[in-house]
């Protein structure tokens, strides 16, 4: 069997060790700063094509670091190099063929013009010129295409299925989710984008992470939102792709990092509840008179505490919190979590914000992934924008773009656009409360002038003494 290297997984220890079982580089792994800040001053044609800057969460750094720390241990033993998608795919058929979306989303290949050698010579990752791409690809499908023979009888006698099932070329697990919810039909449910086309909707996938999804018949340039990416998720639109870089990890790390944690989780234990039903109806409880998002009057958050991927794109930025108190109950902890929810949502209308400046006209958001489970969450996304949000009926949307790509791959549907408008259903939708506009458009003009401020410290801790 050949050794791969694969892209977007589990975690790898913390100190190289070129061990071979385990050859995984999770996305969040920031270890290739150098390598990415290295390549963004190329200022290579193809980063226009990202938000022109790269992200350390792709894989061109990533590849990069490997070259230069294992090189002997890893690049040079590496018969493939796989992102999670195409590495499943391949041990599902067999097949090396990948994928057009995680290769043009995070590898920098072109739809319509392929790989451009100009740009791995010009990083020092020649290698792959010189074999032809042979370790990163050269046969590529558009997502739900068809794989060979379909599972292998070796991937079927492992995963308890016929052999032959079809087995469909992959999305990435945010651009599945995606496109399990954006294509949903709205009708009767009194939505803005119900007689709009579907460039008006915006998916947003959060889980550890949060992806933004916005599609265009043509391309937009969004400075430092990815993209526009050809046919990456809905086949024949382009693709914008916003990004927060923590979200669910953000809160459990808030949550869990409170001296009041040990407190919140006897209680929620004994009422059978999980921690964020607790708190949210601990929020209640509180509130009083007042909307429940106006507790957070002075206490504020900046959420990057891994850095930002969009809109600034600026992975040095770390988290921010003003307004803390010299106490830790249970109160300060839910007051935390509120504010760290809000940040997340607030940026969000940042990113929203960013896209439509540029020429993208969002009118409802379409929410999926772990953290759409959470009520609040969902609340302070349609409040903090200003946008509906619609809930997917299948709450596992991802699995519901998997299954359209499946469902197309098998001939069920003759295309993806088809299995989309057939396959999404909307479960909930949510609408902003107008009467508290007011209050969350000046907590945006806090947000923006909390990374206004981080800038200018660094600038002065960084000038000469």
């Amino acid at each position: 069997m050949l050794k791969h290297t694969v892209l977007n997984s589990i975690p790898p220890l913390p100190f190289p060790q070129g061990d071979s079982n385990r050859n995984i580089i999770m996305w969040m792994d920031h270890r290739a700063a150098s390598q990415v800040e290295r390549i963004n001053r190329t200022r290579h044609q193809v980063l226009k094509f990202v938000g022109g800057v790269m992200s350390v969460e792709m894989q061109p750094p990533k590849l990069l670091w490997l070259k230069e720390n294992l090189r002997e241990s890893c690049w040079d033993k590496a018969g493939h190099f796989f992102d999670l998608p195409d590495f499943l795919s391949w041990k599902a058929t067999g097949i090396m063929a990948r994928s057009l979306c995680p290769l043009v989303c995070k590898w920098t290949y072109s739809a319509d013009g392929g790989w451009d050698e100009s740009f791995w010579k010009k990083i020092n990752l020649e290698d792959f010129v010189a074999d032809n791409y042979c370790k990163i690809g050269t046969q590529v499908l558009s997502p739900g295409d068809p794989l060979g023979k379909g599972l292998t009888p070796e991937a079927a006698k492992e995963l308890g299925l016929p052999a032959g099932i079809a087995v469909a070329a992959s999305l990435i697990d945010a651009h599945a989710g995606g496109l399990g919810v954006i294509g949903a039909d709205v009708k009767g449910y009194n939505l803005p984008c119900e007689n709009q086309p579907i460039t008006s909707r915006l998916a947003v996938i959060c889980g550890t992470s949060s992806c933004h999804m916005g599609i265009s018949p043509d391309p937009i340039f969004v400075p430092g939102i990815w993209g526009p990416y050809f046919s990456a998720m809905v086949p024949g639109l382009w693709l914008n792709e916003g990004g927060q870089s923590v979200t669910g990890k953000l809160i459990e790390h808030v949550v869990q990092g409170h001296a009041a944690y040990p407190e919140l989780q006897a209680k929620a234990s004994a009422r059978f509840q999980s921690i964020y039903t607790y708190l949210n109806s601990h929020l209640d409880s509180i509130k009083k008179s007042l909307p429940v998002g106006f507790l957070t009057v002075d206490l504020h958050v900046w959420p990057d505490f891994h850095g930002n991927r969009s809109p600034l794109a600026d992975l040095t930025l770390k988290g921010m919190v003003t307004g803390l108190r010299l106490s830790h109950n249970l109160d300060d902890l839910a007051l935390l979590y509120l504010a760290t929810v809000q940040a997340i949502a607030l940026g969000t209308r940042h990113i929203l914000e960013t896209m439509e400046e540029a020429g993208h006209s969002i009118s409802t958001l379409f929410l999926c992934g772990g953290l759409s489970k959470n009520p609040l969450f969902v609340q302070m996304h349609a409040d903090i924008t200003g946008l509906p949000v619609v809930l997917s009926q299948e709450v596992e949307s991802v699995l519901v773009g998997a299954a359209i790509l499946g469902a197309c791959a098998s001939g069920d549907f003759t295309s993806v656009r088809e299995a989309m408008a057939r396959m999404g259903k909307v479960g909930k939708v949510v609408f902003p409360k107008p009467e508290e506009k007011r209050f969350y458009d000046k907590k945006y003009k806090v947000f923006l002038k909390l990374v206004e401020h981080q800038k200018e410290y660094a600038a002065i801790m960084n000038e000469d003494i």
